[in-house]
């Protein structure tokens, strides 16, 4: 199935992943410039975040788009196993 995001989510999702990718970068620079290891595991952290905001406004699109139909319509199993199977994989 085709994913759907709404205009408003599409833009701020593209934004968190160019903030994203302007983290990863610098933490390559990072390395390569043997910085401090706490340094670099505080930039690191700071992407994890950055890419838990960016699951949960996904995750929020989801729920507002694709997983109210899911969990009563037709598709009721499949919205069901994939809430599930996102569950399982999160807390891996």
């Amino acid at each position: 199935m085709k994913g759907r995001i709404q205009k408003d989510y599409k833009k701020r999702a593209k934004h968190r992943l160019k903030i994203i990718q302007g983290q990863i970068v610098g933490l390559e620079k990072m390395v390569e410039d043997e910085t401090y290891c706490i340094d670099v595991l505080h930039q690191s952290l700071a992407v994890q975040k950055s890419l838990k905001s960016f699951d949960g406004l996904m995750l929020e699109n989801h729920l507002t788009t694709h997983a109210a139909s899911n969990l009563t319509g037709i598709h009721k199993g499949k919205g069901i196993q994939e809430m599930l199977a996102l569950y399982a994989l999160r807390n891996k």
